[in-house]
């Protein structure tokens, strides 16, 4: 009998479906978000970004992170060159040539995007201060370790998988739980839909379905959150039909809001827990296709896997303390790799909807709207779906309105003052056509989704009011 024999408990035969989801649902994720790097951070964080990455490297917690930049000085065309050589690499993945060698093949190749991507989200600042952005380095990290198509799926990888999800699903329920009490009346989505970051075209439709209806949807996500996630761990069928629900919510999700790629990884990591057999039952079509993988797995490879479960196991402490804690912490990392982090999301809920618009003046002394491309602006245009690609600018104009940090809006307004292409380019429409406006102001709206009624009288997707001036007109002259 050979050393693999004895390694045959390590090995789950029966979740070669899961694999083939989970490492390529992770590796086009990666990919669209070093796209987005690639085209957004220049712009962003660059040299002449609203928060260049030079000057944020000359602190002394900066250099302290594990980053190539410690080594290897930020320049943009260097930025660029990580993001095309991480898209490429996670494209790779998708069409499955590293999964045809050696197992640890993909494992190097998803640990390079691990730390090419860490480098990105570290020094990105309010920009990527997003749990999506730990969960994608957290991902990347642990998906590495589930082998090639030469071995069979480890048994170790896939729980920490599970315990991943359980982290977000469960996080996030207690994290509204112990927040808004609107989570705990059941009255939260009677405002979620219309006030969440980004509404997609169906936000609106979801927003205007009757109050029961959302009472149950918040009913519903409870369950999910706080009582579903602890069989993902159950013998099969059971973990699969867990697997199932959260994928049901996750679903919903995705088709009422822009949450950038949250949603979308979270759909692919949950299928950790989802065996061939519960595929095949669900989409019997399949079965042709699903077969039996490898039994074998090499000791070198087996070993490898329990340190790494091992190491999570020990990383997971002060991520499973805060799950319990009344202070719990919300999309938290406990160590500068970004593993097991701890997420959460929505603890509260905002009830009215600001908007910032931002105008610049005209030579004949109108007032023209810079219009961005995922922001509500125009109150007729229905809003656009954009996820899983994130639009960081955006974002961070929704967190202006609720009183955030400023800094970097204070660069933006002189970027549009000096018509910065770059900077032009973020934008869904600029009204001078890349020429300088003769000033800028930003003002505050208050919107909310049309009726159906006024719908169909005015043609207005949005209803607003204006609030307040937030910025009143500003020259670079009146700068000087």
């Amino acid at each position: 009998m050979g050393p693999e024999a004895w390694t045959s408990w390590a090995g789950a035969t029966d979740y070669d479906v899961a694999r083939f989801v989970v490492q390529r649902g992770v590796a086009a994720i990666a990919c669209i978000a070093f796209v987005s790097a690639l085209l957004q951070f220049p712009a962003l964080v660059g040299e002449r970004g609203l928060l260049p990455v030079p000057r944020f490297m000359e602190r002394p917690y900066a250099r302290s992170l594990p980053v190539i930049w410690r080594w290897w000085r930020y320049t943009d065309a260097r930025l660029r060159a990580l993001a095309t050589g991480g898209a490429i690499v996670s494209f790779a993945i998708v069409v499955g040539v590293p999964q045809l060698g050696p197992a640890w093949v993909p494992a190097v190749c998803f640990l390079l995007l691990w730390l090419g991507y860490l480098s990105i989200a570290d020094v990105g600042q309010t920009f990527t201060a997003f749990g999506w952005e730990s969960l994608l380095v957290e991902s990347l990290f642990t998906v590495a370790f589930l082998g090639s198509d030469s071995v069979a799926p480890p048994v170790v990888v896939l729980f920490a998988l599970r315990w991943l999800v359980f982290r977000l699903e469960f996080g996030a329920g207690m994290i509204k739980m112990r927040g808004d009490r609107s989570w705990r009346d059941l009255t939260a989505l009677y405002y979620h839909h219309e006030t969440q970051p980004m509404p997609n075209p169906v936000s609106r439709t979801a927003h205007l379905l009757p109050r029961p209806v959302h009472r149950f949807e918040t009913l519903a996500s409870h369950v999910v959150q706080l009582v579903v996630p602890f069989l993902l761990f159950a013998p099969q069928p059971v973990a699969s039909i867990a697997a199932g629900l959260v994928l049901l919510t996750q679903l919903w999700l995705v088709v009422s809001g822009n949450f950038a790629w949250l949603n979308w990884i979270t759909l692919v990591l949950t299928f950790a827990a989802v065996d061939d057999h519960s595929v095949v039952a669900v989409l019997p079509f399949l079965r042709p296709f699903v077969s039996s993988g490898p039994a074998a797995t090499p000791v070198w490879f087996v070993v490898l896997t329990v340190l790494v479960g091992l190491l999570l196991v020990w990383l997971s402490i002060p991520s499973a303390r805060n799950l319990v804690s009344r202070r719990q912490l919300m999309n938290a990392s406990f160590n500068r790799w970004h593993l097991a982090n701890a997420y959460g999301a929505f603890g509260s809920v905002t009830q009215q909807r600001d908007e910032v618009i931002v105008e610049g003046l005209a030579a004949d002394g109108s007032w023209l709207p810079y219009e961005f491309k995922g922001k509500p602006g125009d109150p007729r245009r229905r809003p656009g779906q954009f996820a899983p690609y994130h639009l960081r600018l955006d974002w961070l104009m929704w967190f202006l309105a609720l009183g955030a940090d400023d800094r970097w809006f204070r660069v933006f307004v002189v970027r549009l003052l000096e018509a910065d292409p770059a900077t032009l380019r973020l934008l869904r429409h600029d009204p001078f056509g890349g020429t300088a406006p003769e000033a800028v102001r930003a003002r505050v709206f208050r919107y909310r989704f049309a009726t159906r009624a006024e719908r169909r009288e005015s043609g207005l997707y949005w209803i607003r009011t204006e609030l307040s001036t937030m910025l009143p007109a500003t020259s670079l002259r009146a700068g000087r």
